[in-house]
């Protein structure tokens, strides 16, 4: 088998053609037309309504595990916290005076 970058390895032509020829005997298989493929639409998410920003942050380790701890949702829910925090400090707060 034929190596490209990363790791990724190819099918040799013989292997290709048994994985071609097991598609073509499957009864359940089926291929896309080319007008079939131009209706397909990404599935996933929904946009949210307020854009996130991506950036990187270092929190305590103890932090990053409890919420971490609390099951899949985790950076939402620290991200709430932190609203909730901003809701009972004013800007003011926030700037450290030099």
């Amino acid at each position: 088998m034929p190596k490209l970058k990363k790791g990724l390895i190819m099918p040799t032509p013989e292997e290709d053609a048994a994985i071609n020829a097991g598609i073509a005997a499957d009864p359940d298989a089926y291929e896309l037309g080319a007008q079939e493929f131009k209706q397909l639409r990404k599935v996933g998410r929904p946009r949210a309504a307020q854009a996130k920003v991506q950036l990187t942050v270092r929190y305590d380790q103890e932090v990053v595990d409890a919420f971490k701890s609390s099951g899949p949702g985790w950076q939402s829910r620290m991200n709430d916290a932190l609203r909730d925090w901003l809701r009972d400090h004013r800007a003011r707060d926030l700037v450290q005076k030099t």
